[in-house]
């Protein structure tokens, strides 16, 4: 049976191995444990993971500013993909975020990753190509 729930620092290891193995996944420095712990205790109860048999099969990270939602990490595990794990922990991102009187979500995503695209398009996302990112090191 799976369950679903707010994720914890507790989670870290079994999340960053699913973020290591699952393609489309870009990881950072960022995403170092002492990173990950702050941006859960800014953003809490945004974050989660979906459990099978107390086995992390997939997690979202996701947040905002006060102003947008932003998810940053998307990630089902292969072999429980297509039984609507991804669509689950999105769609309680952004209901979190509503009660929050965030108005609109932004995700990062390659360009490259058209698997990802397809998902992201299938439950209602619309890509745009009138603004782009830019990055800095700092």
């Amino acid at each position: 049976m799976m369950d679903i729930r707010v994720m914890t620092i507790g989670d870290y290891a079994d999340v960053l191995d699913l973020w290591q193995t699952s393609e489309g996944v870009g990881l950072s420095d960022s995403d170092s444990r002492e990173n990950i712990q702050q941006y859960l205790d800014r953003n809490s109860g945004m974050s989660f993971v979906a459990l099978m048999d107390d086995k992390v099969v997939g997690a979202i990270l996701a947040g905002h500013d006060g102003r947008r939602g932003y998810i940053y990490h998307l990630a089902v595990n292969p072999d429980f993909r297509r039984q609507g794990i991804g669509r689950n922990l999105v769609e309680r991102c952004i209901k979190i975020m509503a009660e929050s009187g965030i108005k609109k979500c932004h995700l990062f995503i390659f360009n490259e990753n058209t698997e990802g695209m397809a998902f992201w398009e299938s439950i209602g996302w619309s890509p745009r190509s009138d603004i782009g990112v830019i990055s800095k090191n700092i």
